[in-house]
């Protein structure tokens, strides 16, 4: 017996007659009546007394209906979770990402997601950059966020975010007064410098190049909340991409422009073998809007 003759068969019990079990169901009286036949032939026994051309279920009925009940709450459990699925309210994401998107916007998304979504479970981590990248490769994650992505065999790519490097001070501090600070306005203070070793703090490196002037610094550290940390506590000076420096909202500090620019570009990557699933595409949408609305925060400072 299939879970549409069971469906039938608590309908006619439900409503007594064969005639309101179809119209609750959208079936013809005749239909009902002719699975209800098949249905008897089907398990050898009678599952309705037939009383004054009334039907009443048999005590083996109530014994099949009372067994088959958790039938049906087991088929309304998964056409509920089919329906949220399909909506995007329930689910799992495996985010990873590194620490400059995933300790500020990211964060955000995922408090979004989780207003709209409550239901949905988050596995998120931070990572350094060939971490992330190895994440997805892997598919211990679905979507990664860096900053700095160069194109790699087997990942796809969506570029969310385009920015520049900023100083980031304390507001008493001298350099706080300039719109523009450069590498030689620098050398006068006490910096906070990015390792060399990591994208942003070669790319630092390379400003001070071009300018022909050597970097010196006072603290050296790999990630760019680390040097705001130190900065809000007066250590020195920092250069940070954008959207580390948007996320020190804790700190008192103040965020200046830096000359020679240094683009900044924040995307998103996922397995090229792997489509994404619907509840990623709409967290890459969050992501998306997000990041949009810093982007255009970033044009009306200037």
């Amino acid at each position: 017996m299939n879970l549409r003759q069971l469906e039938i068969l608590r309908a006619i019990v439900r409503y007594n007659t064969t005639v309101a079990a179809g119209h609750a169901l959208g079936l013809s009286q005749p239909a009902v009546s002719n699975a209800l036949k098949v249905m008897e032939e089907q398990v050898g026994f009678a599952l309705f007394q037939r009383v004054n051309n009334r039907i009443f279920p048999t005590p083996e009925t109530k014994i099949l209906l009372a067994d088959a009940e958790s039938i049906f709450e087991t088929h309304k459990r998964l056409e509920s979770r089919i329906k949220d699925i399909r909506d995007n309210k329930a689910g799992q994401l495996r985010l990873i990402a590194t620490p400059p998107v995933g300790y500020g916007v990211l964060a955000r998304a995922i408090r979004e997601m989780q207003i709209r979504r409550p239901r949905v479970r988050t596995f998120f981590d931070t990572r350094r950059y060939e971490e992330v990248l190895e994440s997805i490769e892997t598919h211990q994650a679905e979507l990664g966020f860096i900053l700095g992505f160069a194109e790699r065999p087997g990942l796809c790519s969506e570029v969310l975010y385009e920015g520049e490097m900023v100083c980031v001070m304390l507001p008493e501090h001298p350099l706080a007064a300039y719109e523009v600070i450069t590498p030689h306005d620098l050398q006068q203070h006490r910096l906070i410098a990015l390792e060399k070793e990591t994208k942003l703090g070669a790319a630092l490196h390379q400003a001070y190049d071009q300018k022909n002037i050597e970097l010196s610094f006072v603290a050296e550290v790999r990630y760019g909340l680390t040097a705001c940390v130190l900065a809000d506590q007066g250590v020195g000076v920092a250069v940070v991409d954008p959207l580390t420096a948007s996320s020190a909202g804790q700190f008192k500090l103040v965020q200046r422009r830096f000359s020679p620019s240094i683009p900044v570009a924040a995307s998103a990557v996922w397995a090229e073998n792997r489509s994404l699933t619907r509840l990623a595409r709409t967290f890459l949408g969050e992501m998306r809007r997000l990041l949009n609305q810093k982007a255009g925060s970033d044009i009306q400072a200037v």
